[in-house]
């Protein structure tokens, strides 16, 4: 048992690790005019790896998925600028929800 705390804590960290290098590479790629494969990698990097993380932390991910829909729900109702400029949040929502999963 206490192996196994020590390899869940490990991997906490390590999720950690590659969250920041992930945000850094996407940083470094936005300002060096990077190709959109490149931005894309990186996005997709984070999300994986947010979802990674919460699990090592005792989130299932259907929780983390309730969570980001309520969140662009309360968002969409207080008027978040990227949702009334733009109607991402609701665009963002739509995707969701249409993929079945949520």
């Amino acid at each position: 048992m206490p192996d196994d705390i020590a390899k869940n804590i490990k991997m906490i960290e390590f999720y950690k690790t590659e969250l920041l290098s992930s945000l850094s590479f996407l940083y470094g790629a936005m300002f060096k005019g990077k190709s959109d494969d490149d931005i894309t990698d990186a996005l997709s990097d984070i999300v994986l790896t947010a979802y990674l993380l919460g699990k090592r932390l005792g989130m299932d991910y259907s929780e983390i998925d309730a969570h980001v829909l309520d969140k662009i729900h309360l968002q969409i109702i207080e008027g978040h600028e990227a949702e009334v400029w733009y109607k991402d949040l609701s665009s963002l929502k739509t995707h969701i929800t249409g993929r079945g999963e949520w």
